[in-house]
């Protein structure tokens, strides 16, 4: 855990449990924005420990600095990409834009909520995939919910990767996300972001991993004094589960 003086105890949010090192603020985000509700993720009291989908708990504890309070079902599914899936598609539910939740599977077929809202489900048939009515409209959070666990079936890092547009890390932004798709792939998302008076970036990162896991908030095990925050990467970024090249960040198009 954090011993360097910038965690909270009593911090119920991103923002509230992790205190930014001297000489760092956090970087001005929109309010409502989708940098702002990163930043703004509800978090278990601190010491909680990251649960498995089937409650076990997560074997390694060095992994991760706090814990997502948000509930990830009862099935396998929740992994990495689908922890990215699940954020952007939380966001704007909250919001009401329905119409910006779609995803595409690894097929290549867009899957939008807009559709799941009219009753239209996913008849698959092999790599075959097509809407058929099946139930009346309906927009609750159940419904939302059952939607992304399709999702969450049919897609993962393969296919964010490919939906997703490369940014530079020089442009590293609240909402990117550390990539690599393929089987085994992994994906992290950046949560938050603060600046030095000379320019420097450092941010936070969150993941979900296998199997399916409660969303966490990664520590840097190499990162010294400011831990859990991370510097802008060289030409590699090392997380504690997985290593990415600089050049895997990405961003969502719209």
């Amino acid at each position: 855990m954090v011993a360097n003086g910038l965690v909270d105890p009593e911090g119920e949010t991103v923002r509230r449990r992790f205190g930014t090192p001297a000489g760092f603020i956090r970087t001005v985000e929109a309010e409502g924005s989708f940098a702002a509700y990163l930043r703004d993720l509800p978090l278990k009291p601190h010491g909680s420990e990251v649960r498995l989908y089937d409650g076990r708990v997560k074997a390694d504890r060095e992994a991760y600095e706090a814990v997502v309070d948000l509930p990830i079902g009862r099935r396998d599914l929740h992994q990495c990409a689908d922890a990215v899936i699940r954020l952007r598609a939380e966001y704007f539910f909250g919001r009401g834009q329905y119409e910006r939740i779609h995803f595409d599977l690894t097929n290549g077929f867009r899957a939008d909520y807009a559709e799941w809202m009219r009753g239209k489900r996913l008849a698959v048939s092999g790599n075959a995939v097509r809407w058929e009515q099946r139930a009346g409209t309906s927009n609750s959070r159940q419904d939302l919910w059952e939607y992304l666990e399709l999702v969450f079936a049919y897609a993962g890092t393969r296919s964010l990767s490919r939906e997703l547009r490369p940014v530079p890390v020089a442009d590293l932004r609240i909402g990117d996300v550390f990539i690599v798709g393929g089987s085994p792939g992994h994906a992290v998302i950046v949560v938050d972001l603060a600046v030095a008076a000379d320019g420097t970036n450092i941010f936070l990162l969150a993941q979900s991993f296998m199997p399916a896991q409660e969303i966490h908030i990664l520590r840097n095990p190499s990162g010294g004094s400011i831990n859990p925050w991370y510097h802008i990467p060289g030409e590699m970024l090392a997380t504690p589960e997985w290593t990415f090249k600089s050049t895997d960040l990405k961003r969502f198009p719209d």
